[in-house]
């Protein structure tokens, strides 16, 4: 039959997982860092996953397409509540950033940080979404936007990437928001002196970064930016 469905643009696509978290239906999930539908017959083409993404991905279209089903969706449901993959979503596993793991980490491996350690935080407070955007703390600032986990990640964060440095931080998945409005009036409005991106390896992660490339553009400002991108162990795997 010919009906209304989602249709995914991988290239626009960064991999944050907003619209799987959209879709109540669970017909999208992340599958090599990109957005994929599963199944045409779990997609009902209402499209709430369209206003979730940050980047334009998806869209809808008309094509031959199975019927949507119901009860194919319920079962598929039902599996994933008792922890399975369904055998129809081909190993997705879903976004990989939400995959349990443990981390190796021996005894007595690393030295104990002092209790005394000073904290390097400048500013309160330091979620995107609740800082003003013409605080005063942002003028002649060096801007660090942060992924939430980055922090936990690597031992080293104040020291490494917060020193002289205002913070901000946020995730994009969890946050289910677009940062690209907000942070680009911060480094409209302020003399911003430059831009430090920390974010996590996993896909969903690559909103944040996302959000600070097309912010600094929109800005119309040429400042000086980098990004520095953190395994799960906290190695820096990209700078």
């Amino acid at each position: 039959m010919i009906r209304q469905i989602i249709k995914i643009d991988e290239k626009k696509c960064n991999g944050c997982g907003l619209c799987a978290g959209a879709c109540h239906e669970g017909a999208i999930a992340i599958v090599d860092g990109k957005a994929k539908l599963l199944r045409d017959d779990y997609c009902d083409g209402l499209g709430n996953c369209l206003p979730a993404c940050p980047t334009g991905a998806i869209t809808f279209e008309k094509r031959e397409a199975a019927a949507y089903d119901e009860e194919a969706v319920k079962a598929r449901q039902s599996h994933a509540a008792g922890g399975h993959p369904h055998p129809s979503d081909h190993g997705s596993g879903g976004c990989p950033g939400s995959k349990a793991r443990a981390l190796d980490r021996r005894e007595g491996a690393s030295e104990a940080p002092s209790a005394n350690a000073a904290s390097e935080l400048r500013q309160w407070p330091v979620q995107i979404k609740l800082v003003p955007v013409n605080a005063p703390y942002f003028e002649n600032a060096h801007l660090l936007v942060a992924a939430d986990c980055a922090a936990y990640a690597c031992g080293a964060f104040h020291s490494k990437f917060m020193k002289n440095k205002i913070t901000v931080i946020g995730c994009p998945k969890l946050d289910s928001v677009d940062y690209t409005g907000k942070l680009t009036e911060i480094i409209a409005r302020n003399n911003i002196k430059s831009v430090t991106v920390v974010r996590m390896e996993v896909p969903c992660c690559g909103g944040i970064e996302h959000a600070v490339v097309t912010a600094l553009k929109n800005s119309g400002k040429f400042l000086p930016w980098q990004v520095y991108t953190l395994t799960t162990d906290g190695s820096i795997l990209e700078e």
